[in-house]
């Protein structure tokens, strides 16, 4: 099994904290959306993961290849990065791992993670994870009939359907996608001003390809500021009803409380403090004098005299301050 990860977009909703960091490279809990991601789908899928193929962008940082080829090893899989120099739509990214594209392979656009227990139809040729939505337009959806589906709709401006594509998907055969791609790019199909993979995939069932739809228990965004924040919030939860512990040892309290779910990252030091719930607070961090609850903090941030809620704020920052739902990106001092 192989995991085909898009992940070349430049994340401007979630600015200013992705003018540093790739979003996929954000943490959530202590962990990167994107190993967070291939993660849960490693788990679901219940197989081996062979190789994990990235597709990043080309302003990335210079570490983010060797980032995601540790992700890649720490599954036990080969990590393979290519780059896409030129946002020209799903296919178009896809097609940039063409390489990677044969065999069985899951196909995972890292802006999202999800919950799902879900066991592969052998019989089908592919599988799509949807969930239903209030706003179907903003989102490619399916229609479906007796457990297969029978259509694709990019962002259709009528109600089609309201089972939204989450952007994962399996395939038995990678390299039958990968051909079909390449006919939308050798013919310059595109919907919308570019290369649609929902396209590829109407062409692939017209072709009498068996897709089914794969249900989520949940699904959960990490688009802008306030859905990461509660996608954070949410992944604690799952943490605690695992039983997991996501608080380091080595956390200094002096005069504080943590409140449950939270993720506090090693040498953390609190000193009148109160933090929870749903806080996660990276490492190095220090909070001194101030509440903090519903929160996204990265690593080495020093914030003292807050009030804080429904915040974000990013990596080396200095905040002292009575704002309450605040984002701030890296390297920041507000004092």
């Amino acid at each position: 099994m192989k995991i085909i990860v898009p992940m070349a977009g430049i994340g401007s909703r979630l600015r200013p904290h992705t003018l540093t960091i790739p979003k996929p490279l954000t943490l959530i809990a202590g962990k990167p959306i994107v190993q967070r991601l291939v993660e849960d789908i490693a788990a679901v899928l219940k197989q081996n993961v062979e190789e994990i193929a990235f597709i990043i962008g080309p302003t990335f940082p210079k570490d983010t290849e060797s980032k995601l080829l540790a992700i890649a090893k720490d599954l036990g899989a080969k990590g393979v990065v290519t780059v896409q120099e030129t946002a020209l739509g799903t296919a178009h990214a896809i097609q940039c791992a063409k390489e990677s594209l044969n065999g069985p392979c899951v196909v995972a656009f890292a802006d999202t993670l999800f919950k799902a227990d879900f066991t592969l139809d052998e019989n089908a040729d592919g599988a799509i994870w949807v969930k239903q939505v209030e706003n179907p337009s903003a989102y490619g959806v399916i229609k479906m009939q007796n457990g297969v589906i029978t259509d694709f709709v990019e962002k259709p401006e009528t109600f089609i359907s309201d089972l939204a594509i989450i952007g994962i998907y399996y395939f038995k055969k990678g390299e039958i996608l990968r051909d079909e791609i390449q006919y939308l790019l050798d013919n310059d199909i595109k919907d919308k001003g570019e290369y649609q993979l929902t396209d590829a995939l109407e062409n692939m069932k017209k072709k009498g390809m068996k897709f089914v739809p794969g249900q989520v228990d949940e699904w959960m965004d990490c688009g802008n500021k306030a859905i990461t924040v509660e996608t954070n919030g949410r992944v604690l939860q799952f943490a605690k009803q695992a039983g997991q512990n996501l608080v380091s040892k080595s956390v200094i309290l002096e005069n504080s409380e943590i409140i449950e779910p939270c993720y506090i990252g090693d040498n953390v030091k609190l000193i009148n403090a109160k933090i929870g719930p749903n806080v996660s607070l990276g490492t190095n961090s220090v909070v001194e004098n101030s509440t903090i609850s519903n929160s996204l903090i990265q690593t080495n941030t020093t914030i003292k005299n807050a009030t804080l809620d429904n915040a974000m704020i990013g990596n080396n920052v200095e905040y002292n301050g009575d704002f309450t739902s605040i984002s701030i990106g890296d390297y920041s001092n507000l004092v």
